[in-house]
């Protein structure tokens, strides 16, 4: 007996963005600091899209930014200077013209230090407000994100 699947409730492979903890990214006990978790979230993503043909600055020429505007970050354990980790992105379920990140932080696939989501909403650079759609070319990126093809370097 075969069972029916949804494809759709299927999530996306994990695109991985490898670190190394350096001096700057941690505080004074050698641990890395809060802050340094989003900027590496913000790194995955932006090589994730670029991994589908889409550079941040190519967003930027088409007069589109995308700011965050939802943020959750559960911290599981510390990192520590030294430490390699992989920070792990894939887009979640579309929410409109909002962009649902899904995030990992981890010592290994099997040793998760960090979760997080990130919601991101395209906006007008010139007027500062939302897009009713996203542009052509990061739709067509975020399809290809959603179907797995990424193209590493």
């Amino acid at each position: 007996m075969s069972a029916d699947i949804n494809l759709e409730n299927v999530a996306p492979p994990w695109f991985d963005y490898p670190l190394r903890v350096q001096p700057h990214h941690t505080d004074y006990a050698g641990i890395v600091w809060h802050g340094t978790y989003l900027a590496w979230l913000e790194e995955a993503r932006v090589e994730c899209l670029r991994s589908v043909g889409v550079a941040f600055s190519d967003l930027v020429a088409l007069g589109v930014d995308l700011p965050v505007v939802d943020l959750g970050v559960r911290y599981r354990r510390a990192i520590a200077l030294g430490e390699s980790v992989l920070v792990r992105v894939r887009t979640g379920p579309s929410q409109g013209v909002r962009l649902v990140w899904d995030c990992q932080i981890c010592l290994s696939p099997d040793q998760v230090c960090a979760t997080a989501q990130v919601i991101l909403a395209p906006v007008d650079r010139q007027r500062g407000r939302i897009l009713r759609q996203l542009p052509e070319p990061l739709e067509a990126a975020i399809a290809r994100l959603q179907a797995g093809q990424y193209s590493p370097e």
